[in-house]
Parts: C-alpha cells; structure tokens; sequence
C-alpha cells in the first residue's frame, strides 16, 4: 500500500470516528455538512490520483466531410466480391491467357499460302553451234516466276500437304528454242503420313493437349479463388457485425458504470455510503472507457478487411464510405451429415480437381514418350503434271536455220497441264529405327513415377480432405452447444446483477459485488456473440471445405 493511501485511509477513519462520537452524541450523520462530504471526496480522489469528474472521452480530429453512410447485407458484400474484388479480377484473365496460348500452338493446323514473285535475266557466252546464239552475242535469257502453294498438317494422324503451282514465262535469244517465249506450268500435290511415330501423338499434339488441360486447371482455380472470396468476405462481415455488436455491449457496460458511479455519489452525499466507493465505481468505469476504446478500434479495423474484399481499389467509392451491417448472425442449429459431406467434398472440391487433370497430363506426356520409342516410317506420296505452251518456233532439218512461228500463249501451258500430258509420281516409305534408346527409356521411366507419384498424392489429398470436412463438421457441432452455453450464461449472469442491484440499493451487498456482477455480464454477453459468431463462421468454412458456397449462394461459374 502507497503512503498516500495509508494517509487517506488515516483521514477516513479519524471522519468515522468523528462521525461516530456525533451519532453517540444524539448528532444525526444527516448533519454532516454536504460542503464537508464534497471536500472528502475530492480528497480522496487526488490522494488516489482519480479524476473527482466523470470521464470524458478523449476530443478526436473529426474528418471535414462526414463520410457517406452505406447500409450492407451480406448479400450485398457478396454482390460486390464478385464484381469489384480484384484478386476474382485477376483469376479471370488467366483462362483467357490460356485460350491465347491453346490458339497459338493450334495455328499450328491453320493453311498456310505461300507465293514467289521473281524475274531474273541471264547471258551466257555462245561457244559452238549447238548452244544457239553467235559468237558475238551470246545467249540471253529472261525470266518471270509466279509460283503459289497451299501448305497443312494434319491434326488427325500427323500427316501433312502440300500443293504448289509453279509458273514462269521465259524468253531467249537461243534459236534452238521450241518456244519464245515459253509458258510452263506446274501443278504437284505431296503428302507425308507417319506410320508408328507421332502417328498417334506428337508434340504438338502433347503440347495441345498439356494447354487445354493447362486451361481447366485455370477454370478450376478461378471457381477455388471466387469461393475462397467469398467464404473470406463472408467471415469478415460477421467479424465486423462482431465487432459492432461489441461496442454496443462495451457501451452499456459504460453506461452501468457511469450509472453506478451517480449513484454512489447520491450516496455519499446523504451518508449513506463512504467516498472510497465513488473512487472505486470511477476506477471501473476508467476500465469500462478503456474497453470501449479498444472494441471501437477492432470496429475500425474489421471494417477496413470487410472493404478490402469488396471494393476495385481506392477510388471506389465505399472504400471512404462508413458501412453500416445490417444482417445480425442469428443462431439456428442445424443438423450435419458428416459421411453426405465428406462424399460431397470428394466429388466436388477443386484441389481433387486440380490433383485429377494434373494426373491427366502426366498421362499425354507418358503416352507421348512412349510413342517416341516407336520406329519411324513415313509413307511419303507425290503427284504432278507439267504443261508447256507459248509461240512454237518450227526450225528446218539444219542446226540454226529458219524457222516458221506458230502463234500461242499460256493457254496452251494450261492445256497441256490439264491433259496430263506430262505426268509424274512418286511413292516412298521411309524407315529409321535408332540403335540405343537408354535415354528415352529413362524418360519414360521418370514418366511413370511421376504418374505413380500424382496418383499417391491424389489419395493424399482426397484423405486430408475427408479428415478436414469431419474436423469442420465437428467443430459446427461443438460451436453449437458453446452458443447454447454461452446464452443460458448470459441469461444467469444478467439475473445474477439484477438480484446485486437489488441487494446493493437495500443495503445486503457491497459496491465491490456490483461491479463483478457488471464485468460477468459484459464478458458472457461478448462470449456470447463470439460463439454465436464462431458458429456462423464454422458453417461458412464446411461450405468452403465442401466447396458449396457458390452453390448456397445461388452463384454459377460459367467456363468456356
């Protein structure tokens, strides 16, 4: 005890003393003057060091514009998760992302149109009578080549074609020239089918395959990250309804001990009651006002995790708004089947999903090895026909000598192509078998341990998901019965401060009683709620776990 305590407790019984002989005396302890009563309790008060007053709240900076008032539902913060949170922002543009790469690799089967537009003049030195020009002048020739083609591979089989056109007009000096000028047009088709490797798979094909699966992980992941959102927004608005609710009770827990504060005050002023009790009543009512402040504190920041969820940034305009909760989490128990759950989670939680198509893809890339190890044959066929035309030049019987020109033109290229005059084929099959396969027979043995590996894990986790939905199940019924406990404890501790109220006003308890009767009432009221919200919070988590929360919110994911 302080020496300042001891000295006031010293005053204090030299007053009851004093006060004592009075009443011996025949003096009424009404006659205690109340300027008297007043001067012992501001002693009192500054020897404890306690303000005399009742406590004011601490001036805060007020904003200089009042911040729009915005009434929410939980629905409401569902509505705005699902247009404005930005981590569901950028989950969707991931499958997008992957809908680019599957149409970049598929272009891969996309025609492709190929040309050649030339023209180029040679002149070559005439050295005997047979190359057809003078010794002079030499030999000039000039051409212009017009080709086309159409090329494409094949997705089925792995074959690919090919059709060209090749075209070009010629004129010369050599007077041994059938024609001048001269068309020639060539029409070829070829086309490659592999007979045991890549017949049935190859790379791109894996790699097609890999990406579209690639994609619905994507699709997967944006379904877990828009439930995963939601089930976050939903336990951060009954965090915040929470926290609201807290500061109600924290403020009628103030309001009882400012209430006790006057009425020990009344007390001491009709002598019915020592000063020491309005010190004590202050020094609760202190620790009330403390406990306002820190709930009033958790209110802000709760309030600051609900808008984190719900807003596009800080420019949106709830994000300097105030939210007002308007749904209060209300206790209805209800029944959990715990097999129907588990089951519900196998057949519908995402991380199988995910285990599942990853389990796919190790799969086209062990079938894709396997196929490597394959001989290659390549059964290879080509088909083709020529047409010439153009000014035929009919020389003599002599090397070098006049010649009678027939008229004609590119017509007769085309003619002569299309009579298949000149035709040519070709058939080939093409083998190649590597001697030594040490490596890829290593890949294909990594392969399948990856497969074995991915198969493991999927038990793993459809075991750990089985374990989690049962521990949740048992927590929702756990969370039941506190909320059950929770309010028959606040029922009895609100009985229990009636009957010390009652007690205190005729005299049967002390203010000491009160006051623990007022602290038993704010803790099972604030345990109350934290059950209560405990229990909200354990429904919305089965629902993660089970992965039906979009599904109870009436909420459809649409893929493709």
């Amino acid at each position: 005890m302080t020496p300042n305590g001891l000295k006031w407790m010293t005053r204090c019984a030299a007053a009851m003393l004093a006060a004592l002989s009075t009443t011996s005396a025949g003096v009424s302890a009404q006659q205690i003057s109340e300027a008297r009563i007043k001067e012992l309790i501001k002693q009192a008060a500054e020897q404890l060091g306690q303000p005399s007053a009742t406590l004011q709240p601490i001036p805060q900076t007020s904003p200089s514009a009042t911040p729009p008032v915005v009434r929410l539902t939980l629905d409401d913060a569902v509505k705005f998760a699902l247009d404005r949170n930005l981590d569901i922002a950028v989950q969707r543009l991931n499958p997008e992302l992957q809908d680019i790469a599957y149409a970049s690799l598929k272009s891969v089967y996309l025609p492709a149109l190929t040309s050649t537009l030339s023209q180029n003049g040679t002149t070559s030195a005439s050295t005997s009578q047979i190359s057809g020009g003078s010794a002079a002048a030499g030999v000039s020739t000039d051409v212009f080549t017009y080709n086309g083609g159409l090329t494409q591979s094949v997705p089925r089989g792995g074959g690919s074609f090919a059709v060209t056109a090749n075209n070009f007009r010629q004129t010369t000096t050599n007077n041994n020239s059938f024609y001048n000028p001269q068309y020639q047009s060539t029409w070829s088709g070829a086309y490659v089918q592999p007979l045991l490797r890549n017949f049935r798979i190859d790379s791109t094909r894996q790699q097609l395959a890999i990406t579209k699966l690639t994609r619905d992980i994507s699709d997967v992941q944006r379904r877990a990250t828009i439930t995963n959102t939601l089930s976050n927004v939903r336990n951060a608005y009954w965090d915040y309804v929470f926290a609201v609710q807290a500061v109600e009770v924290a403020q009628q827990s103030l309001s009882l001990a400012d209430k006790l504060v006057q009425d020990n005050r009344t007390r001491v002023e009709v002598g019915t009651m020592a000063p020491i009790d309005i010190v004590s009543a202050q020094s609760e009512a202190a620790s009330r006002k403390q406990a306002l402040v820190q709930a009033q504190a958790t209110k802000r920041t709760t309030e600051i995790a609900l808008k984190r969820l719900i807003v596009s940034g800080t420019a949106d305009p709830n994000w300097n708004a105030s939210i007002d909760p308007v749904d209060r989490p209300d206790f209805r128990p209800e029944p959990v089947d715990i097999p129907a759950a588990v089951r519900r989670a196998l057949s519908e939680r995402t991380d199988i999903a995910i285990a599942q198509k990853t389990e796919q893809e190790n799969d086209v890339t062990l079938r894709y090895l396997q196929d490597q190890m394959k001989p290659q044959a390549d059964l290879q066929a080509t088909y083709g026909v020529q047409g010439v035309g153009g000014t035929q030049l009919v020389r003599s019987q002599v090397l070098g000598g006049d010649a009678t020109t027939i008229p004609g033109g590119i017509s007769d290229a085309f003619r002569t192509l299309f009579a298949q005059n000149y035709p040519r084929w070709t058939v080939a099959l093409n083998l190649q078998y590597p001697i030594g396969l040490s490596a890829q027979k290593a890949s294909v043995a990594r392969a399948r341990v990856q497969v074995n590996q991915i198969q493991a894990q999927l038990k793993q986790v459809e075991l750990q998901v089985a374990t989690d939905v049962t521990n949740a199940a048992i927590g929702v019924q756990n969370n039941a019965e506190a909320v059950q406990a929770s309010q028959v404890a606040t029922t009895l501790a609100k009985q229990k401060l009636d009957a010390e109220q009652s007690k205190f006003e005729v005299g049967m308890s002390t203010n000491y009683n009160v006051v623990l009767a007022q602290r038993d009432l704010s803790d099972a009221q604030n345990t109350e709620l934290r059950n209560i919200l405990n229990y909200r919070k354990s429904l919305v988590e089965l629902e993660r776990l089970q992965q039906t929360t979009l599904g109870s919110l009436g909420i459809t994911v649409i893929g493709r």
